[in-house]
């Protein structure tokens, strides 16, 4: 009876998961977890069970994505030029956030990390993948030396934030992501 159990879990986790996704991509962060739990034929508690917070669920929901940016990190590590190679990444990441909705809100810190139903794995993946860039890139003073890939992904989150609602979200995230590089550059 156990693996029954567990199959079906397993089962729900899943149908969940891929009814949350066309959730968030049509609604964004603020889907109704009730109309998931609805068209998922499950209950709100199963919803509950599988992801205690909303967070939880996004996160899941962006979990490819944070894969794709944690790999894209350790191939850029190694080139030449770290200045680009992390500006390509923060780059990808405001790309990323723009086009992936909800991606931005599962980015976002809310303070209560000492719990780990709230800690954010999808910021504390990045935050592994492009650390080395970021050192990197900082002791060849190419970026100002204080700061942290929780900066950049703060920054990312804000920019996808404040172009949301623009005729276009891309090209307005894009320019002001140009206009802030320049507040990275270490000062002459």
């Amino acid at each position: 009876m156990p693996e029954t159990r567990r199959a079906d879990a397993r089962r729900n986790y899943a149908r969940i998961l891929t009814v949350a996704e066309r959730e968030v991509a049509a609604h964004g962060a603020d889907a109704s977890l009730e109309q998931i739990a609805r068209t998922a034929q499950v209950g709100s508690a199963t919803v509950r069970r599988h992801f205690p917070t909303r967070r939880a669920l996004l996160e899941a929901v962006a979990r490819t994505r944070i894969e794709a940016l944690c790999a894209r990190a350790h191939d850029l590590t190694g080139k030449a030029d770290s200045r680009a190679a992390l500006l390509e990444w923060l780059s990808d990441v405001v790309a990323y956030c723009v086009t992936a909705r909800g991606l931005a809100a599962a980015l976002t810190y809310d303070g209560t990390g000492a719990d780990p139903v709230h800690q954010n794995s999808c910021s504390a993946a990045l935050e592994e993948a492009a650390g080395p860039l970021l050192r990197r890139a900082a002791q060849d003073g190419a970026v100002a030396a204080e700061f942290t890939v929780a900066d950049l992904i703060a920054l990312a989150v804000g920019l996808a934030l404040a172009t949301e609602h623009h005729s276009d979200p891309a090209a307005a995230a894009n320019r002001l992501f140009r206009l802030t590089v320049a507040g990275l550059s270490p000062r002459s």
